[in-house]
């Protein structure tokens, strides 16, 4: 049974570990590591196929009233007078004893359609020793002031009048508010998030004034046009104003106060955790019998549950003409005690929105739905747990296909892949149908998909020959050139572990910190990028292999997998060469205004195992050892001497054609056995007259202080001061004034030890 398993796991290994992949992916892409564009427009899609799939009941309770082509062709175009409007409102709330009415048009300029007014500046004018026509203008003015005429049809009734709110340039503040539902001292001091305006055109004073209320009716579409939330609150200045669909919504139910909800400690949030949420989880409408609570989203908006495609032929909505409205004509059996909307079906007055349901939906039927949801308490919602519940089903889908799939036939590979999709769909429109739940499905699809469709393409894609696999182990370590010289007799080549003589390079960057809260995420990343391709082709342009990054670091070897004989040589010249490219970079960085590049380089020569190491899940060919470790410790204490490369003693002695500075003796941290460290400067034969005195002048400078003559130390090193001012020289002078004050014990042997990393 063990030599069985063992069997089928040599054989299907490789996909397994290809399936926990892209299980992997999928679940960054939920988590939103990575990004998930396709996956959110992908889920979009679903999200507005479940409602294009719903068939729609007709819902008696709310009635269109519209101003179809119809009434415009028998009243006369729009906008009507207001006396005209006036009768209208009416026979909704009189006639017809409307449960609530909105208006999804906006009453802002004054109708001077009658004369009256200009007959009031002739009164005024002119005329004005006419008295008999001041008197007459006074009788009139009930008949012949349409506004006053609309207000006064307005007065007492369950009317709501819409209006609309505008961030656009140049937008004015015009007309009258209604009332706000809350101020922000209602938050408690919370900072909510919600959209927020600045100017507005609402309706003239006496008609808002006269109406029961006010609501804005300008949706805000998603970033691909289409209207799929709506927000409910919005705010002005310090105040928050309700929608029409919800004003509309709490009138019919003869609400009055709306305050905001937020969770609670019963929520599972306790003492300043309760305190210190700022999510606003709902809002409650005070009405009879019971309060409304309708649950938000952030920036305080819902989503809109689209019922039918909308218009009169849409099937959700009755859609009365309004001129059968203002005639009294329209039975009363379908119309009397209804909650009413008026608005258009037109396309020249500019009410139709596109939706996930119809690119041409009357504006006024999403406030229609709005309000069924609100009054049946029947909104669909995205859960804070659909991120969970999304990472769970990828999980699940992804570890049954990627455990079964490998060892399964075309056919029922096929089969299999097809149901668990199947499975998946069923789930989310049953979650979605009966629970109101609006969860994510593309991740888990596409993953079924990938999990398909690599499993069949497996012997044609990932099936390499020993060239192809030498080129796949090693691409991303070494350069091209090398590869191809591998390729070519890749029988001498693995990644098994071995021990070998080898140069290893560890480079990072000083004041990092500093540098990434001086740039913009973006500017970081990009600043990031172009140091590493840097650095990262003057190592393998140089023979080296590329290990790995660790943030800002750089770490890289030389000897392996190719075998360099001048190993050592070839990582000295390449350090050299990175810190003349720093300088190359920090010109092109000073012109884009970024900080500049300063790095430090450690490397050092030894006996170190090579390969292929890790855990089961994952591996790296990498190197570790005793001369790894101190290469670390010499990048680190670069910063302490003020040199970019520093080098231990086995790599100077493994590459004597450069000219080093020996800078000091230092136990570091790890060791107990001091070695020596030196700066390399230039190829010895490259090096000018001028440093090499100087070099020459702080070895004897070096001796001195390691004889404890302070004095002729000093002085030495202060001669190099006031010739080439270098760190190395103010520390060692700062060494030399400790030691006067502390002098070092009788057997001290000129070592530096340093006790951190």
């Amino acid at each position: 049974m063990l030599r069985r398993l063992r069997s089928v796991f040599t054989k299907y290994w490789a996909r397994w570990l290809l399936a926990l992949l892209l299980i992997g992916l999928a679940e960054a892409v939920v988590v939103g590591l990575l990004p998930n564009r396709v996956v959110e427009r992908m889920d979009l899609f679903f999200y507005d196929l479940r409602m294009r799939v719903a068939k729609p009941a007709l819902d008696p309770r709310i009635v269109i009233v519209d101003i179809d082509e119809r009434s415009i062709n028998e009243l006369g175009r729009w906008p009507w007078s207001r006396d005209l409007v006036a009768k209208l409102v009416e026979q909704m709330t009189q006639a017809y004893q409307a449960q609530s009415v909105g208006f999804d048009v906006v009453f802002a300029e004054p109708d001077t359609t009658s004369g009256y007014g200009r007959l009031e500046d002739l009164a005024r004018g002119p005329l004005k020793d006419v008295p008999q026509l001041a008197q007459q203008l006074r009788l009139l003015k009930p008949q012949m002031d349409y506004d006053a005429r609309l207000a006064a049809a307005l007065q007492g009734q369950p009317v709501v009048m819409g209006y609309a709110f505008s961030n656009e340039t140049g937008a004015v503040v015009k007309g009258q508010l209604p009332p706000p539902a809350f101020s922000v001292t209602a938050l408690g001091g919370r900072n909510v998030q919600v959209v927020r305006w600045r100017a507005y055109g609402a309706n003239l004073p006496q008609l808002q004034a006269a109406a029961r209320a006010g609501g804005f009716f300008n949706p805000v579409p998603d970033d691909d046009g289409l209207i799929r939330t709506v927000s409910l609150l919005a705010r002005h200045g310090d105040d928050f104003y309700e929608s029409l669909a919800l004003a509309t919504a709490r009138v019919a139910v003869d609400g009055k106060r709306i305050k905001p909800v937020f969770l609670t400690s019963a929520d599972g949030l306790l003492g300043s955790q309760k305190e210190n949420y700022d999510a606003l989880a709902a809002i409650a409408v005070e009405a009879r019998p019971q309060p409304l609570i309708i649950p938000v989203e952030r920036g305080l908006t819902t989503l809109v549950t689209y019922r039918g495609r909308g218009g009169p032929q849409g099937g959700a909505y009755r859609y009365v003409p309004a001129v059968d409205v203002i005639r009294g004509t329209y039975p009363h059996d379908q119309l009397d005690g209804r909650i009413m909307l008026v608005g258009t079906t037109v396309p020249g007055l500019n009410d139709l929105r596109a939706t996930p349901v119809s690119p041409v939906y009357p504006g006024v039927e999403i406030h229609a739905n709005l309000i069924a949801s609100i009054i049946d308490d029947d909104f669909k919602t995205r859960p804070d747990f659909a991120v969970g519940y999304d990472g769970l089903q990828v999980a699940l889908a992804g570890l049954l296909l990627g455990l079964l799939l490998p060892a399964l036939g075309p056919l029922a590979s096929v089969l299999l892949s097809l149901g668990t999709a199947a499975a998946l769909g069923g789930l989310n429109y049953w979650l979605y149908d009966s629970a109101g739940l609006v969860l994510p499905l593309a991740s888990s699809l596409l993953l079924v998909a990938l999990l398909f469709i690599s499993n069949l393409a497996w012997g044609y894609l990932f099936e390499y020959r020993n060239r192809k696999a030498i080129v796949n182990l090693f691409g991303e370590y070494v350069a091209p050139e090398l590869v191809a010289e591998m390729a070519a007799n890749p029988a001498s080549y693995n990644m098994e572990g071995e021990i070998r003589e080898l140069t290893v390079m560890f480079s990072d960057v000083r004041g990092f910190t500093t540098i990434s809260e001086s740039l913009q995420p973006n500017e970081l990343r990009e600043y990031i990028n172009v140091y590493l391709t840097a650095m990262s082709e003057d190592i393998r342009g140089n023979r080296g292999t590329l290990d790995k990054y660790i943030g800002d670091a750089v770490m890289a070897f030389w000897g392996a997998p190719l075998d360099v004989p001048d190993h050592a040589a070839r990582a000295v010249a390449t350090a050299l060469k990175m810190q003349q490219t720093t300088l190359l970079l920090n010109e092109e960085f000073t012109r884009r205004n970024w900080p500049p590049l300063k790095i430090g380089i450690g490397l050092n020569s030894g006996q170190m195992r090579v390969g292929d190491m890790g855990s089961r899940i994952r591996k790296a060919y990498t190197v570790m050892g005793d001369a790894v470790n101190l290469s670390s410790r010499l990048e680190s204490i670069t910063k302490v001497y003020g040199v970019g490369v520093l080098v231990g003693d086995a790599t100077r002695q493994a590459a004597p054609q450069f000219a080093y500075r020996e800078l000091d003796r230092v136990r570091v941290k790890g060791k107990n056995e001091p070695v020596p460290i030196f700066e390399p400067l230039a190829l010895e034969g490259e090096l000018d007259a001028a440093l090499r005195a100087e070099v020459e002048q702080w070895h004897a400078a070096l001796a001195l202080v390691r004889a404890q003559r302070w004095d002729e130390a000093q002085a030495a090193i202060l001669q190099l001061q006031a010739a080439q001012a270098r760190g190395l020289y103010a520390l060692y002078l700062e060494r030399i004034a400790h030691y006067r004050q502390a002098p070092p014990p009788a057997d001290w042997d000129g070592v530096t030890t340093f006790e951190t990393k």
